[in-house]
């Protein structure tokens, strides 16, 4: 069984810096942490190692539509079968990084891979600019 740990009462919340274990223990002594300073005109690091996040590769998802079916449909689906999805041939496709959407897109074909023609840069507001 998980061991319970009660909260503090009055008593022991006002004895400041000690804390004792729920078994009755021996107190632990807790000190608040103290951090110098840092002087306002101290630079902030070398310009170069922005590089580093500048080459780093990110994932992006797009996203053509979504669906929801239940749980018996979903265990039903083989091979052939089709998943109808809420947007039309003509909406945009979705860019995500991460979990935020960041352009609109219409699929093209390059080489005989899809790819993303982007249409519109979406700012953090949820209004775009068309490309």
């Amino acid at each position: 069984m998980p061991e319970v740990i009660q909260a503090p009462t009055d008593n022991e919340t006002q004895q400041a810096g000690s804390f004792s274990s729920a078994g009755g223990g021996t107190a632990t002594q807790a000190h608040p942490a103290e951090f110098p300073q840092a002087p306002q005109d101290a630079p902030s690091g070398s310009g170069g190692q922005i590089d580093i996040l500048l080459d780093m590769d990110v994932p992006v998802a797009v996203t053509l539509g979504t669906t929801r079916i239940p749980v018996r449909r979903l265990l039903q689906l083989a091979p052939g079968s089709v998943l109808k999805l809420d947007r039309s041939v003509d909406a945009p496709a979705e860019l995500y990084l991460k979990d935020s959407k960041f352009a609109e897109a219409e699929v093209v074909i390059v080489d005989n891979h899809f790819a993303v023609r982007i249409t519109q840069i979406v700012k953090a507001g949820g209004t775009g600019t068309p490309a």
